[in-house]
């Protein structure tokens, strides 16, 4: 029988071709996989089912929103994330988005690393504390995905991570 977190990877690996490619996941796919998600919990468990699963969408989506609305995510991964959720359930999710935090960590330091970015970057972190420490959690000018010229990450890799690792420890 196939698992639940089976789909999600087939998910989360169809965004990481797709953010590599593009760095954009389509909602198409978030979307389709968390209504995907929704319908197959109702069929299988219920009204009850489908609860957890929009639930665990839910979870996923309010997990990754905040750094979204710092300008540290695009829409795309806070929307993958919520729909591992809505195929793992909420209390999986949060271990999902933690484990895809430890992971963005790691490959973010070896982007820079590689780019020759890490000075800058720690510059960028401190800037960061300063401003948030002064002016309270807000969109720092020049430090957003829009507006920063540092190397970008293709989320949906450590979320794949976070999902691969969350999965195996299960």
């Amino acid at each position: 029988m196939i698992q639940p977190g089976h789909l999600a990877l087939v998910v989360t690996a169809l965004a990481c071709v797709t953010d590599l490619r593009s760095r954009r996941i389509p909602n198409a796919l978030t979307f389709t996989a968390a209504i995907a998600a929704i319908a197959a919990a109702a069929v299988v468990d219920g009204r009850s089912g489908a609860m957890n699963s929009a639930s665990g969408w839910l979870v996923g989506v309010a997990i990754f929103f905040p750094f979204f609305a710092l300008g540290g995510l695009g829409a795309g991964d806070v929307k993958l994330l919520g729909a591992i959720g809505a195929w793992v359930g909420p209390s999986i999710v949060i271990r999902v988005g933690l484990y895809s935090a430890l992971a963005g960590g790691v490959l973010a330091f070896a982007l820079a690393l590689k780019s020759g970015y890490v000075r800058k970057a720690f510059k960028n972190i401190a800037r960061l504390v300063r401003f948030w420490m002064t002016v309270g959690f807000q969109p720092v000018a020049g430090l957003t995905l829009e507006d920063e010229r540092a190397p970008k990450l293709a989320y949906a890799l450590p979320m794949m991570a976070g999902l691969l690792v969350t999965l195996w420890l299960r």
